[in-house]
This record gives C-alpha cells, sequence and structure tokens, in this order.
C-alpha cells in the first residue's frame, strides 16, 4: 500500500528549506531550485505545492510569522503565568531584535520581505503591512491598560509610543546585523525607554520575559 503523504507535513519541509536558504542568502538571491535542493526534493514537487516563487514566498511569511509567535510565547511563559503588559511588550521587542540565530534569521527575512514588496508586484499586492499593523496595534492597547491601571504614564501617547518602539527595534535590529551595536547594548536602549513609559511598581512586576535578562538595565544604554 503506497505510503500517504501529508501535504500540510511537505508544505512545512519547503518552507523551513526557504527559511535556511533566505537566512544565508537573502531572499533577493533564492530561487525555487535553490529551496529544493535545500530541502531534499525535486523542482517539480516544489512547483507542484507553490506554482510560483510568489506562492512560496506568501507561503515562507505566513511560516516565518507563526515562528515569530511561538518565539514571543516562550518568552512570556518564562516570564510567569501573568507577566503584565510591561513583560509582554517587552518579549515582543525583543524576540524581534538578532540576538540568536532564530532572531538573526527572522529580522533578515522579515526586512528581505519588505524591501521585496517595495518592487515586486505580486508581493505588493498582498496585504504585507497587516502584521506591522497588527503589532502596533497590540502595543498601543498593552499600554493603554497600563496607563488605566496606573502602571504607566498617563502623559504619554500610547500610540506615539508604540509607534517609536517598534520603529527603534527594527532599526537597532538591523544595526545588530551590520555590526554597529553589539545586541546588549539594544536591549539596554529599548528597555530605557520601557522604564521611562512604565511606573516603577510595573517595571518591578514584569521585565523578565527574555533570557538575556543578566543585560544592562537603565540609563547607560548608548554604549556599543
Amino acid at each position: 500500500m503506497p505510503k500517504r503523504v501529508d501535504h500540510e507535513e511537505r508544505r512545512t519541509q519547503i518552507a523551513e528549506a526557504l527559511v535556511r536558504v533566505g537566512g544565508r542568502r537573502g531572499l533577493h538571491a533564492v530561487g525555487m531550485r535553490d529551496v529544493a535542493a535545500e530541502a531534499g526534493v525535486s523542482l517539480r514537487l516544489v512547483q507542484y505545492y507553490f506554482q510560483t516563487k510568489e506562492n512560496l514566498l506568501f507561503y515562507g511569511l505566513q511560516h516565518l510569522t507563526e515562528r515569530f509567535t511561538a518565539r514571543v510565547g516562550a518568552r512570556l511563559a518564562a516570564a510567569g503565568p501573568d507577566p503584565g503588559p510591561r513583560a509582554t511588550i517587552e518579549a515582543l521587542l525583543l524576540a524581534s531584535l538578532p540576538t540568536d540565530e532564530e532572531g538573526r534569521t527572522f529580522h533578515l527575512l522579515y526586512s528581505s520581505y519588505s524591501i521585496l514588496s517595495v518592487t515586486d508586484e505580486a508581493l505588493a499586492a498582498q496585504p504585507f503591512i497587516d502584521n506591522p499593523n497588527a503589532a502596533e496595534d497590540a502595543v498601543t492597547g498593552l499600554i493603554a491598560r497600563a496607563q488605566e491601571a496606573g502602571a504607566a504614564d498617563r502623559g504619554v501617547d500610547a500610540r506615539t509610543e508604540a509607534i517609536s518602539l517598534l520603529a527603534m527595534t527594527a532599526t537597532m535590529g538591523t544595526s545588530i546585523l551590520v555590526g554597529q551595536r553589539e545586541p546588549e547594548s539594544a536591549i539596554a536602549v529599548l528597555r530605557h525607554h520601557l522604564d521611562r513609559i512604565f511606573t516603577r511598581q510595573e517595571r518591578d512586576g514584569g521585565s523578565g520575559a527574555d533570557e538575556e535578562s543578566s543585560g544592562p538595565r537603565g540609563g547607560g544604554a548608548g554604549a556599543r
């Protein structure tokens, strides 16, 4: 009796290969033949499941997002049963920094998707911006919730602070990738700005959402 093929498992296998080879070379340099070789399958099989490179990239982006969500979830689980708004935001921001191989792959590939969407009509036609908007809305809501509870400065605008934190994280992630900044410095800068937004009570109650918790904190964040 022929072996039954799990099509979703096969798609995931190919998407993982895309992530690996794209993480090494950048998505602009990756073709379907490269992905097939990395996955150990035929080009015909990759074409069977995805037809075009654009379809493969769309699926790869979804897969990358799922991996990132799991990464954030692991950090939140390590922070305890009720991490609070501050620790939740910290988990989200630190998960996207390239402080380890998984973070490096995520930042490099997500940046590559963003750049490709500027010039690739097929990618540009997709709701690529939805994920960044979702992150902005989530961080805004968490800051607003902390403000209502008296755990964050009520004088700041939650939306503006969310935009600033996400933009800062993206920029510092790139600076880590190119060797301009050390991960410890980027983490310290982010925590400095979180300390500015959140009260001491909220900071003390939920700042352990990552394994780099021993890194520098506070106002001395500018050093490399």
